[in-house]
């Protein structure tokens, strides 16, 4: 029982992290209709510039808060320039282009940065508790402060503000939303711009729970987090954040005792993705979208 208890803390943390991610997949989705594959590598190059603000002696905390400042911008630069352009074109050129972006980016990233191993410090600390006989560390504790957190001012944002209301707006009718004098293109560019920012908070939370901070670290978060996203629904936060402790509670418990058995520990989470999908195929949380033609 206590393995079993340790392990669901482990997914929990992950789960967190994916979480996250897919976030900003649904909040890209939900504004713009485009599945972002590029998400995973503007985190990617988000964390190494925490990484590179903290190298120059900047306290991990504040080496977070300017790099998602920094992301905010990118991400709001990359739809103005490159997304835009092309979001009316058929979903397959959308598709390429944000396939492009994340060769373009990865590219990028190591030209930067190279491709050497680096070192990403936890921003909750190395500490731990005894709860009976499982372990809860610092670093598990702030993730889960920081999910609920992260969802508190989103759902804040979307609810309460009136760019939020703008931002729903784009997302539910964009037409509609311009009669009215709302501004479709900032919309959606801020809507790229918040996704930007929350993967870099996802990066930074991630990488200090790996080995090593590489130019691959995220590209399996970007799988489990689209995971995450189609298992809640890719126009639900609600989803993703459910989607996304669901899918690390699942990847930890194979890792557990699945893996011993059978090199399998990727397949188990789809298999459940799969199982729901198969009855509910818009996601536990999406809506079902009827068009009268």
């Amino acid at each position: 029982m206590t393995l079993f208890l340790q392990q669901l803390m482990n997914g929990i943390g992950n789960g967190v992290i994916y979480a996250s991610v897919a976030l900003a997949l649904v909040l890209i989705y939900r504004t713009t209709g485009i599945l972002n594959f590029a998400q995973g590598e503007m985190a990617l190059f988000a964390t190494y510039v925490t990484w590179q603000l903290e190298d120059w002696g900047v306290q991990i905390v504040l080496a977070i808060v300017l790099s998602m400042a920094i992301a905010f911008v990118t991400g709001g630069l990359i739809e103005l320039i490159v997304i835009r352009p092309v979001e009316q074109k058929s979903p397959f050129v959308i598709l390429i282009v944000t396939i492009g972006l994340f060769l373009a980016i990865n590219s990028l990233t190591i030209f930067q940065f190279g491709d050497d191993e680096r070192q990403l410090p936890s921003a909750f600390g190395e500490g731990a508790w005894k709860v009976g006989d499982v372990s809860i560390t610092a670093n598990f504790s702030g993730l889960v402060a920081v999910l609920v957190v992260e969802c508190a001012v989103l759902w804040l944002l979307l609810q309460k503000t009136k760019l939020g209301l703008g931002l729903r707006a784009v997302a539910s009718n964009p037409e509609s939303a311009r009669l009215v004098g709302i501004s479709s293109g900032t919309m959606l560019m801020i809507g790229w711009a918040i996704a930007s920012s929350l993967g870099a908070l996802g990066g930074a939370m991630y990488v200090p729970t790996t080995p090593a901070l590489t130019s691959g670290s995220m590209q399996a978060v970007l799988v489990y987090a689209f995971a995450a996203a189609a298992l809640g629904g890719f126009d639900s936060p609600l989803g993703a954040v459910v989607g996304g402790l669901v899918v690390g509670v699942a990847e930890a418990l194979a890792i557990e005792y699945v893996e011993p058995l059978h090199d399998i520990t990727l397949v188990v989470p789809f298999v459940l993705i799969g199982v729901v999908l198969l009855f509910r195929p818009t996601g536990l949380f999406g809506r079902n979208v009827v068009e009268r033609v």
